[in-house]
């Protein structure tokens, strides 16, 4: 029989997720008749209880399971030889973090499957959770509006919102923004923060997520170039004004051609940042793109700390889902826990605070959102992996790794077979 095993989450102590649910595990073992293994966890969403119950079968270690499936990274001493590894690798970007957990991976002969680089004929990712990522990180980013400004003496109906990960559902935090939407409606927003603007880095998946949320509030969208003149015109403080930036509103060439999308993904070098120029007209930001470490920073440490204190900066709270630390937005340090969600970056000292007190821009840059909304995302992403999982456990990965039985998007996003990087990962190389 063939046996596919689930680790333990053990990277982030509030990592409640899990790439295969108990539902998606009895489909898979009467349709395919496999053994799923799973590793015992208090914490994740789903009980052990629940997995027993539909068949799986609980154990300490997963020695005798060839394939094993995870979310986060790995320790590396918990690999065997030989084995496959899926999970979130988080190294096509050579990130130095995780260079010795795939050195390991290579010295041990493993393969690596990473979900982030399944993809389609277009390169659109199949398996994601950046929707829920979205979600989560707009709900917090409210949660960061409401605190910060009632920590400046400015109380609003953003304060009835609580931390994502302090709702029972999705459903349940989205009838407490729909109040707060109606509330605004009725009364509008204090005067000393009106026009409200939230502006958006992105509009993929991650950012449709933050769309769903923002959108239960009184929204109107404008243009960037119309948020350049908003201030000077008639405004309504009961309506919250939504900006969003798309390429070609972040970056312009440095040679004054036009801008061209696939020529700026290709050539990142040759484009210069351009979106300083709408920060100070934002209350917000909600940081939504995926970044290429070549491209020029959005948001940097130089920037805020010649700007913050002018009269007409209005920045206060940002929201950084993308989370790439000392990234796009530079003055995000590290990825935050949910335990220690928010903290405040003092552009004069260049040092952060954590918490809602203190002189300077409140950020909130939790790296693991989706698990805030553990359920919800957990079973959308097994919605998308099962279609996969019979042929990745049943594949005989002795094989050449052009002759692998996998489906196209699968082989796509192998990073290691039999620990040696497969031909579209050699650069991974430079890094290790």
């Amino acid at each position: 029989m063939t046996k596919l095993g689930i680790r333990i989450e053990d990277k982030y102590e509030a990592e409640r997720r899990t790439a295969i649910t108990p539902a998606h595990a009895k489909r898979l073992i009467d349709k395919h008749n496999i053994e799923i293994q799973f590793m015992p966890c208090n914490k994740r969403v789903f009980k052990n209880e629940e997995y027993i119950a539909v068949g799986c079968k609980q154990v300490d270690n997963l020695s005798e399971p060839n394939v094993i499936f995870g979310v986060k990274e790995i320790p590396s001493s918990f690999f065997e030889k030989g084995k496959t590894y899926i999970f979130f690798s988080h190294t096509i970007k050579g990130q130095p973090y995780n260079m010795g957990m795939l050195r390991k991976m290579m010295d041990m002969g493993c393969n690596l499957i990473d979900y982030e680089r399944v993809v389609d004929d277009n390169n659109r990712r199949l398996i994601f959770f950046g929707r829920f990522a979205g979600l989560a990180g707009m709900i917090n980013s409210l949660w960061s509006l409401g605190m910060r400004l009632r920590e400046k003496g400015i109380e609003t109906p953003f304060t009835k919102i609580k931390h994502a990960c302090e709702y029972n559902s999705l459903e349940e935090a989205e009838a407490v923004i729909k109040e707060v939407g109606e509330e605004i409606r009725k009364n509008g927003l204090p005067k000393e923060i009106s026009p409200l603007v939230i502006g958006f880095n992105g509009y993929g998946n991650v950012a449709k997520g933050a769309w769903e949320i923002s959108d239960l509030l009184p929204v109107k969208e404008i243009s960037p170039k119309e948020l350049l003149t908003l201030r000077y015109g008639a405004t309504d403080n009961k309506t919250i004004y939504k900006v969003v930036f798309k390429e070609e509103d972040l970056y312009k060439t440095k040679d004054g051609s036009a801008f061209e999308l696939q020529h700026f993904y290709n050539n990142p070098t040759l484009y210069a940042a351009q979106f300083e120029q709408y920060v100070p007209h934002l209350d917000v930001l909600v940081n939504c793109i995926y970044w290429n470490p070549q491209s020029e920073r959005l948001l940097t440490k130089k920037y805020l700390k010649e700007n913050w204190n002018r009269a007409d900066f209005h920045l206060s709270v940002i929201g950084d889902i993308t989370c790439d630390p000392n990234g796009s937005i530079e003055s995000t340090h590290e990825g935050t826990p949910i335990e220690n969600p928010v903290f405040v970056y003092n552009p004069d000292t260049q040092e952060p605070t954590y918490g809602f007190k203190g002189d300077g821009i409140l950020t909130m840059s939790v790296d693991i959102l989706p698990s805030e909304l553990p359920r919800e995302s957990s079973c959308a992403f097994a919605d998308a992996l099962e279609p996969y999982i019979n042929e990745i456990v049943t594949c005989n990965y002795d094989m050449p790794f052009e002759e692998l039985a996998l489906p196209k998007p699968i082989k796509r996003a192998m990073i290691l077979h039999k620990g040696k990087l497969t031909p579209e990962y050699e650069y991974i190389a430079k890094y290790l």
